[in-house]
């Protein structure tokens, strides 16, 4: 079975976008590659039992199992030794991706206190666009009785967009909602 957004992307954002850029070929319109989800830990070099919750909890968010993400290099610091385990990520293409993504723009972002719309300034020149996501308690996947704290949770969407530009009608063709600049109405 096709997911939700899939398909709204097939049947409205394709024709939608080819119109407003002037596409020639539905197949030069931008599309979604991948969703990273990342979970960065700092608190794990006192605490390493804290990676088993986080990765167990990005797991059941995003329904594939996330990796544990080790230090490249040792920062004396931060007390942190090279190959310490200091988060968890999961990488989702295809059909998870969509079902994600349906759930992050249509259950999770509106259960947000105080929601205004995620930052327009989260792209990185090349057609990407990263959120972060202060508690990961938002999503109803994870049961609040259950986690031992409120952790933070990044998510960096990979398009095969050109520009940011194309990227941003993209999302916002799927339901991205992106907070009005200060002073517009």
């Amino acid at each position: 079975m096709t997911p939700r957004l899939q398909s709204k992307y097939r049947e409205t954002v394709v024709p939608a976008l080819q119109e407003e850029f002037k596409y020639g070929n539905p197949h030069q319109v931008p599309q979604i590659v991948k969703v990273v989800a990342n979970m960065g830990l700092g608190e794990a070099v006192q605490n390493p039992k804290i990676i088993e919750g986080a990765q167990r909890e990005l797991s059941d968010l995003v329904g594939q199992r996330a990796v544990v993400t080790r230090a490249k290099r040792s920062i004396a610091g931060f007390k942190l030794r090279q190959g310490m385990a200091i988060g968890c990520a999961v990488t989702l293409r295809r059909a998870r991706m969509w079902e994600f993504l349906d759930r992050l723009l249509n259950v999770a972002l509106p259960r947000v206190r105080d929601f205004r719309g995620v930052s327009p300034k989260g792209f990185d020149g090349h057609g990407n666009y990263s959120l972060g996501i202060r508690e990961h308690i938002i999503f109803p996947e994870i049961d609040y009785d259950k986690t031992d704290k409120i952790k933070g949770l990044n998510v960096t969407i990979v398009t095969t967009a050109e520009t940011d530009e194309e990227s941003r009608a993209l999302l916002r063709h799927l339901g991205m909602p992106f907070r009005r600049p200060a002073g517009a109405r």
